[in-house]
């Protein structure tokens, strides 16, 4: 199978053409409010909300924080989140004019660290003075350089940026306080239910249950459902790095799979090289199940917890088909 473009090894990963560059102007950022919540805000600046308050113009790098944020916000915020397309890897991805603008202007910008947006830490370095609230999630969870970048597949972490999101919305607009106060708990606790519900069911039915995975996307979230993912480290971080995976990893990972060391394989749809589309076809010829994620919200318009459910429920099913509880 052709390996995405999005998923190339770098430095080739993402090479776009002027065409290109035009293209995800057009379809990369996208600006959003809560699901219930019409925009509220014009471009630039604060305008009023619907209960009278200032709305935050908020820069999310990614979509899967963005989304969050703009449920947190309601009708003070607006969000425009900048990586929207599914296709569209932000470990190398170049932003446009537009998306400086939207950074560079935005009263609150969120960005994932870790190395995973690099792009985005060079925009909000061009106007350091601006006075802009900053949130990196690597920083705020603790994530060293060098470690796993994606912390939205880790719910601790998830709830951790709930938190801080919410304290820094309070921070720039005070007034509001007790309004971004309430979404936070109406979001922890009836919005993200069936969420963490699916979560702890994962964790008290299948803890210690081995699987295999495609990439260090997975890592978080296998730790989080208390899963033992034992693929070898060094392949997960290769395929999420773009760059070649060892034969002695290829090997151990197709003796796992054929001696069902695993029992269920995770991969992630996006990155379908050669080596994963052949893992994954070897699962399923020996009777192991398959079950995908992906990095960016899919598809794009679901919201965080839309796509996360969709996600959780389809390892549950994995892991009851393979082990019959």
């Amino acid at each position: 199978m052709k390996t995405p473009a999005s998923r190339l090894p770098h430095p080739a990963r993402l090479a776009l053409g002027a065409v290109g560059v035009a293209a995800l102007a057009l379809t990369s950022a996208c600006a959003t409010t809560a699901p219930t919540s019409p925009s509220a805000a014009t471009a630039g600046g604060s305008s009023a909300g619907a209960g009278g308050g200032k709305v935050i113009q908020v820069a999310a790098a990614e979509n899967f924080w963005g989304s969050i944020a703009a449920q947190l916000g309601g009708d003070h915020v607006q969000v425009t989140s900048i990586i929207t397309n599914p296709n569209t890897d932000p470990h190398s991805y170049e932003p446009t004019a537009a998306d400086a603008r939207t950074v560079t202007t935005a009263q609150f910008a969120i960005v994932n660290g870790v190395g995973y947006d690099g792009w985005a830490d060079k925009l909000l370095a061009t106007n350091p003075g601006s006075g802009r609230t900053e949130l990196n999630v690597g920083d705020l969870v603790g994530i060293q350089p060098g470690g796993n970048p994606h912390r939205w597949y880790s719910p601790t972490n998830v709830h951790q940026v709930i938190e801080a999101i919410t304290a820094d919305y309070k921070k720039i607009d005070p007034a509001d306080a007790a309004y971004f106060d309430q979404l936070k708990t109406a979001f922890e606790t009836q919005t993200l239910a069936q969420y963490n519900q699916l979560i702890a069911s994962i964790r008290a039915t299948y803890a210690g249950t081995p699987i295999g995975a495609s990439e260090s996307i997975v890592t978080p979230l296998a730790q989080g459902l208390g899963l033992d993912l034992i693929t070898p480290e060094s392949f997960l971080d290769a395929m999420s790095e773009g760059t070649d995976p060892t034969a002695a990893d290829k090997s151990t990972i197709d003796q796992q799979i054929r001696s069902k060391k695993i029992k269920v394989y995770v991969y992630n749809t996006q990155n379908s090289t050669p080596d994963v589309v052949a893992q994954v076809n070897l699962a399923k010829s020996e009777g192991i199940p398959v079950a995908p994620v992906t990095e960016t919200l899919s598809p794009a318009g679901d919201t965080f917890q839309q796509w996360q459910v969709s996600e959780l429920q389809g390892i549950a099913a994995a892991l009851k088909e393979a082990t019959g509880r």
